[in-house]
């Protein structure tokens, strides 16, 4: 326990005021407690039931799960249905011990052709500042209630502000497996941050939510969107999910994503992800998977992919869920086999088209590997003794670079960095640049 003292003056008296930082509270849950004692402060006294809990905890403590399939307890939100199996409204961690393979939240969805009924459950509620990692979302349901409202939204998770009705991506669920639920407008996951989580075999996919590092696949809707609507997802598999209309994604921000049709967004690629097993639902990435090294490091927000396994392996992450841990090249699989080139690393640093880049400079430069014209080069500058000087290099779209200078060589120092690249060439002027110089100049890629 940590303490800090503060001196303060109240009136005329002198006060030395002692505030203690209390450490925050682990609270327990197994299914198989045989002596359920709040406020479950250890194992010997675990909740049965993960609510049980979570009532007993306040803002800042965790809630650990160990393994079981949980399928009681819980209650409505602000006494309109569904009933959630687990409702957090404190802002807490709710944690698995062993992760979503053996620790699972149950909902419910009636039987027959309605899952929606009055008697739905759904898996989870989560309110601004709460975390969910580490379980698996199942047989969730949400009511198609008279009310209406967003209640009708997220049969498995539902996150939302202190501020009704409106979702925000405070509330985060990780490495989370959700599958087989049911919303009443097709959106099982509603609102938040999904991390390293898997959408696959619901009846609707992910609304209005912020997506790294998922796999959306094999989800169905009533109309549109199955895979994600109104989303901005970052290196995500969306595939093989089913609607009338634009099944895989629907008004939504895509960046470097494995998606068909092709979707606007830099590094996103149309090719099938190559499963270990899709009939099945094992979404680990085969061999020559060409997610592998795809991603966008940028985008990461946790060192451990939804195994638990290292993130980034190869340099370059990988799109969806889960990292492939042995890549034979640093190439994106993806980008090897549009120009044709093994992935097997053999190819990795030799130049195919002769024009000093190697492969793997093509593949940082956005250039074409294939053709010796395509390279990343400065193009002569123009002067001007007012202005300065304006720096022009071969560049690609979607590409950022940097621009460095130097008066004496071998030093270079930044000239400007972030430059977007545009279509044929793009051009800078450094306006430091105006006596005689001598000037010499490098572009890079960042």
């Amino acid at each position: 326990m940590s303490m800090n003292r503060h001196l303060i003056l109240l009136g005329a008296a002198c006060w030395l005021l002692f505030i203690f930082n209390v450490p925050a509270t682990t609270f327990y849950v197994d299914v198989n407690s045989t002596n359920p004692t709040p406020p479950y402060a250890d194992w010997s006294t675990a909740a049965m039931d993960i609510q049980s809990a979570v009532d007993a905890a306040t803002n800042g403590d965790l809630v650990l799960v160990t393994n079981g399939i949980y399928a009681a307890g819980g209650r409505e939100l602000n006494n309109i249905p569904p009933t959630n199996r687990v409702t957090v409204t404190k802002a807490i961690t709710l944690m698995s011990v062993n992760g979503s393979s053996v620790t699972v939240i149950k909902g419910y969805k009636m039987p027959g052709t309605n899952p929606n009924g009055a008697s739905a459950i759904r898996c989870v509620y989560l309110t601004n500042g709460a975390v969910l990692a580490g379980f698996t979302l199942t047989n969730g349901a949400s009511y198609s209630n008279p009310a209406g409202g967003l209640y009708n939204l997220g049969g498995a998770v539902f996150c939302q502000s202190t501020n009704i009705m409106l979702p925000i991506s405070a509330a985060v669920a990780s490495n989370c497996i959700i599958v087989g639920n049911s919303s009443a407008f097709d959106q099982v996951a509603y609102g938040g941050r999904l991390d390293n989580c898997v959408l696959a075999f619901n009846s609707g996919g992910a609304y209005d939510c912020i997506l790294n590092n998922c796999t959306v696949v094999s989800n169905s809707a009533s109309s549109l969107g199955s895979g994600i609507h109104f989303c901005t997802a970052s290196n995500c598999i969306v595939y093989y999910n089913t609607a009338p209309s634009n099944p895989n994604a629907w008004a939504s921000t895509l960046a470097y994503c494995c998606i068909t049709p092709a979707y606007a967004g830099p590094g996103n690629i149309t090719n099938e992800p190559a499963f270990v097993d899709l009939v099945n639902g094992d979404y680990h990435l085969s061999s020559n998977s060409p997610c592998i090294n795809a991603g966008n490091n940028a985008y990461v927000s946790s060192t451990n992919d939804l195994d638990g396994n290292p993130r980034i392996v190869g340099g370059t992450v990988d799109i969806g869920a889960y990292e492939y841990q042995t890549p034979s090249s640093v190439l994106s699989y993806a980008w090897a086999q549009q120009y044709g080139l093994p992935t097997d690393g053999t190819a990795d640093y030799t130049d195919s088209d002769g024009d000093g880049m190697s492969n793997y400079a093509e593949w940082k430069a956005g250039t074409n590997p294939t053709n010796a014209a395509s390279v990343l080069a400065l193009q002569s500058p123009a002067t001007t003794n007012t202005t300065g000087i304006t720096v022009t290099w071969q560049s690609v779209s979607g590409v950022t670079y940097y621009l460095q200078g130097s008066a004496n060589l071998p030093a270079f120092t930044s000239v400007k960095s972030n430059l977007v690249g545009q279509a044929g060439s793009t051009s800078y002027t450094d306006t430091t640049a105006t006596n005689g110089g001598p000037y010499f100049y490098r572009v890079g890629v960042q």
